[in-house]
């Protein structure tokens, strides 16, 4: 009998102690076990796409009865490498749970195809895992109108009046189509142009207007394959010849260089009296072409140039029109045309005659950096663009050879902007210590920069110059502007200001 209980205890605490390996503790924290099944894990999706510079986000529903402990996220051609530890976090297991879980790609990341294993671990040690695929073929920009009738147009009426239609829109991926709808124009109730796939697409097409003044409103809405879109607006006025509240100088040949800049081009000149204008131009070379525009982004509607039957009067028909050739190099022009009469006229002046408002010598040590005239603390003068004084030493701009006025960044090597991105600088003299109001400009229109006024609240001005600080060219008063416009394609640039003409423009570098 005494070896029979001793049997039956040996039993007991087998059973007891299999009990406990089997129920007891799942992890050195003690979580039991419930029911002792590996977690679930539910992808809102195995497949993402995104893009160099560009972020992608993992999200999921995670369920386990018995405590979700942590979630492990890898990839190691991205670098990724991340666990996250509930249990840490919420200072116990979780049973279910909302996974997202979002990565930046580098900018310069090469790659186009890449694996993400996520693992879900529970309390039990017991894990899951499921793959996400990320490829680089994400679409995240909407179209891009790079050439669009401006928001106002006019088309002078004639004994036929007619309106050329055009526009270029592109995509960082493929276009779809686009909509053309043009109220009281046959033809153009949403009117749809499709893009055949490509990634860029250009339209032209001649309207025919009724000989009457009238306004037409045009909306265009481009849309990618994605569904992404962008809309653009002008609106077409049919009227006699209009007294234009501004004109432009345009040196460049093509549709495509007037919309390639940042700002700048073609270049606003000055309204001087009705229906009458003044440009002041610094020619570089011989033989520079040029034409005056009341629009921004076309030769047409309206193009003032050289009447080829009478080259000493001007034509504003862009089919006919001549350009003014400027064949002095190395001088300013100054040209007064009258769109009315059609009539112009011009002179040259030298470098040595024209004024800026600078009272310093470029590059040369005569800037009073603690404003006490003691020599010991002169520096070299220099301006350049930035967010300060201070700042304007990282981005100095360098002075023409020929022309002192003319300032250029970057001297050598690129500047390269992104698609995006948003500048807000001012133009100013360099100060290693940031010191403010000395020599300075701000422009017209933050986001549509067209001339630079002089700003010095210190009143740091060379007394022979002719303009008035502070003051624009008509009297009214130069706005605390600064230039913020956005960039809208890519590339590498060059900023070009001239002190003496109040103009700068920002264009790709050649």
């Amino acid at each position: 009998m005494k070896k029979k209980h001793l049997f039956n205890a040996a039993l007991l605490w087998a059973f007891l102690s299999l009990t406990l390996w089997t129920t007891g503790c799942s992890d050195d924290d003690g979580y039991p076990d419930v029911d002792g099944q590996s977690p679930t894990l539910t992808l809102a999706t195995e497949h993402i796409e995104s893009g160099a510079g560009h972020s992608f986000t993992i999200e999921g529903k995670l369920t386990d009865t018995d405590g979700i402990a942590s979630i492990r996220l890898q990839c190691p051609d991205l670098y990724l490498n991340k666990t996250i530890d509930l249990i840490e976090i919420y200072g116990a297991p979780k049973t279910e749970y909302d996974l997202s879980y979002s990565y930046n790609i580098k900018r310069d990341e090469i790659g186009e195809r890449f694996t993400v294993k996520v693992t879900v671990i529970d309390v039990g040690g017991r894990e899951v895992s499921k793959d996400v695929l990320v490829t680089m073929d994400g679409d995240f920009a909407s179209p891009t109108f790079t050439i669009a009738p401006d928001a106002a147009v006019t088309v002078l009426m004639k004994s036929e009046t007619k309106f050329k239609l055009s526009f270029t829109v592109t995509d960082d991926r493929i276009l779809d189509y686009v909509i053309i709808n043009i109220p009281g124009i046959d033809g153009f109730d949403n009117r749809r142009v499709e893009a055949d796939g490509k990634s860029s697409l250009s339209f032209t097409e001649q309207i025919i207007l009724p000989n009457e003044v009238q306004s037409y409103n045009i909306t265009m809405t481009a849309v990618d394959a994605r569904g992404n879109e962008t809309t653009t607006t002008s609106t077409i006025n049919v009227s006699e010849m209009p007294d234009f509240s501004k004109m432009y100088l345009a040196d460049v040949k093509t549709v495509e260089e007037l919309n390639s800049d940042v700002f700048g081009v073609p270049m606003l000149i000055n309204h001087t009296g009705e229906f009458q204008y003044r440009a002041r131009y610094y020619n570089k070379a011989a033989g520079t072409e040029i034409f005056f525009l009341p629009q921004k982004t076309d030769f047409t509607p309206i193009c003032f140039g050289l009447d080829p039957e009478d080259n000493l009067k001007l034509t504003d028909d862009p089919e006919t029109a001549k350009p003014i050739v400027l064949d002095k190099a190395g001088v300013y022009y100054e040209i007064d045309i009258n769109v009315k009469d059609a009539t112009y006229s011009m002179r040259t002046y030298s470098v040595t005659e024209a004024t800026t408002p600078i009272n310093y010598e470029y590059g040369k040590k005569c800037f009073d950096r603690k404003e006490n005239g003691n020599e010991a603390d002169f520096i070299n003068f220099y301006i350049g663009w930035g967010s300060s004084p201070q700042d304007a030493g990282n981005h100095l701009f360098v002075q023409d050879t020929t022309n002192p006025h003319l300032f250029y960044y970057p001297e050598n090597g690129t500047w390269t902007l992104e698609a995006g991105e948003e500048l807000n600088f001012i133009i100013s003299n360099s100060h290693p210590d940031g010191w403010w109001d000395h020599v300075e400009w701000r422009c017209d229109n933050s986001q549509e920069v067209e001339k630079f006024g002089y700003y010095s609240k210190k009143g740091d001005v060379n007394p022979n110059w002719e303009g008035t600080n502070m003051r624009w060219e008509d009297g009214t008063v130069v706005g605390d502007n600064w230039m913020k416009p956005t960039i809208t394609v890519a590339g590498n640039y060059r900023f070009e200001f001239d002190a003496h003409l109040g103009r700068g423009k920002i264009v790709p570098a050649k």
